[in-house]
């Protein structure tokens, strides 16, 4: 059986620069053409959250992504997905009519709309899309407390 590594963790290193990164990139303009493209890419794939009773559920869309080249981090406030698709190569005779699909390194962070017990994960890759199952820290759960003599 294959796994997707996933690293816990109380902090990510350097969160602020790499959401400052992220906010850069918002405004770079995107290549029109490959001949354009620079060799550091970064593209961002779309992803879901949303939850049950129970659990949160992401589903990120990352097809040609391998599994090897993925990585999660969490810790009961957020998720870090990141990886890299590598481009698949074309004909140098070829002349591209629509250059639509990005290759090159991504990295996203995910605010959890409420924490979540990093002892309960479970992830999955299938057809494209990668999907994390986290469950739900029980906030209200009532403990009895034994109480000891003397």
């Amino acid at each position: 059986m294959d796994y997707i590594k996933i690293r816990f963790g109380n902090d990510f290193d350097s969160l602020t620069s790499k959401i400052e990164k992220t906010i850069e990139g918002m405004f770079r303009p995107r290549p029109v053409s490959p001949m354009f493209a620079s060799s550091e890419q970064r593209w961002t794939p779309q992803m879901d959250i949303y939850e049950t009773e129970e659990e949160i559920i992401i589903r990120a869309e990352i097809a040609g992504v391998e599994k090897e080249n993925l990585e999660v981090e969490i810790n009961s406030k957020a998720v870090k997905i990141s990886g890299k698709r590598k481009e698949i190569p074309s004909s140098e005779s070829a002349t591209y009519r629509l250059a639509e699909i990005q290759y090159g390194k991504f990295e996203r962070f995910l605010y959890l709309p409420t924490p979540i017990d990093t002892e309960i994960v479970t992830s999955s890759y299938s057809n494209g899309f990668l999907q994390i199952r986290l469950a739900k820290l029980q906030i209200d759960k009532t403990h009895k407390i034994p109480i000891a003599d003397g």
